[in-house]
């Protein structure tokens, strides 16, 4: 009730634990007026960076790209404390992810990536990608490679992918803000037509052409059996729908299979870090 008055909720009458999501906590809060989502910030964001997101979400929202937008209290700002730890509160996005994306959805995801970085190209925020290719190093290093479930070999592919990809790692190629994290549980549909980004706590500045190559990995892969297969029709889509907003240059299609690569290993990394 202390957080309702201080961002002029009205009334809580429900709150509920919410179980997605692997780095923060989130709590869905319905009061008389409307739904809202509580995130709890937990380790792996840092305090610094959370001004940026706060700001880049707002921005967004007002320049109507589907996104939740976050609240100020009645003292004009976007996070408190909660047990020592730091939250928001942001609006309710209606819609929920898809369990597997169709050609048609892929379109519409890429096209509302190239609105997604047209308007955060106005923006003057900066935040430096704390996951980028020359941090992967120090991840790689700090993994203990002990487990019995991992692939004994795993060290050594890992070691020598990374240093073909950072040779191979393109230079000068169109930067912008990108969400940095966009899996198929932080895009929303409703009814089958898109509905909007959710969790921009990897937003940074990067190469706009390496939010496709994540996107690559993350929703155009078909499970076969027990391997996952290359859709190349969804690859299409989602650069067709891309393209329908913002061209791609010639420089940046010939990097996309490094930047795919960088992505992948990106994921990896983090996926056995945390195992």
């Amino acid at each position: 009730s202390l957080l309702a008055s201080k961002y002029r909720l009205g009334r809580i009458i429900k709150f509920q634990g919410i179980k997605k999501g692997i780095e923060n906590t989130n709590y869905l809060l319905i009061t008389n007026k409307n739904k809202y989502i509580l995130t709890i910030f937990e380790k792996r964001v840092k305090r610094k960076d959370l001004p940026f997101f706060m700001q880049l979400m707002d921005s967004l929202y007002n320049q109507k790209i589907n996104c939740p937008r976050p609240l100020k209290d009645k003292d004009g700002k976007y996070l408190t404390l909660i047990k020592k730890k730091t939250a928001c509160v942001v609006t309710f996005l209606k819609g929920k992810d898809k369990q597997k994306l169709d050609v048609k959805n892929c379109y519409e995801v890429g096209k509302n990536i190239g609105k997604f970085h047209k308007a955060s190209n106005k923006l003057k925020l900066y935040r430096r990608n704390s996951m980028s290719i020359n941090s992967l190093n120090s991840l790689l290093k700090s993994i203990n490679f002990k487990s019995k479930k991992i692939t004994p070999n795993l060290k050594k592919v890992l070691e020598v992918s990374l240093k073909e990809i950072k040779k191979d790692w393109p230079t000068n190629l169109p930067t912008g803000i990108i969400h940095g994290d966009l899996f198929i549980d932080n895009i929303f549909f409703n009814k089958n037509k898109f509905a909007g980004f959710i969790d921009f706590y990897f937003s940074c500045n990067d190469y706009l052409m390496y939010e496709i190559a994540i996107c690559i990995n993350a929703l155009c892969f078909d499970k076969k059996k027990n391997k996952f297969i290359l859709n190349n029709l969804k690859v299409k889509n989602l650069i067709k729908g891309y393209q329908s907003v913002r061209k791609i240059s010639q420089k940046e299609k010939s990097a996309l299979n490094t930047l795919c690569r960088g992505a992948a290993l990106r994921y990896l990394l983090t996926r056995v870090y945390d195992f």
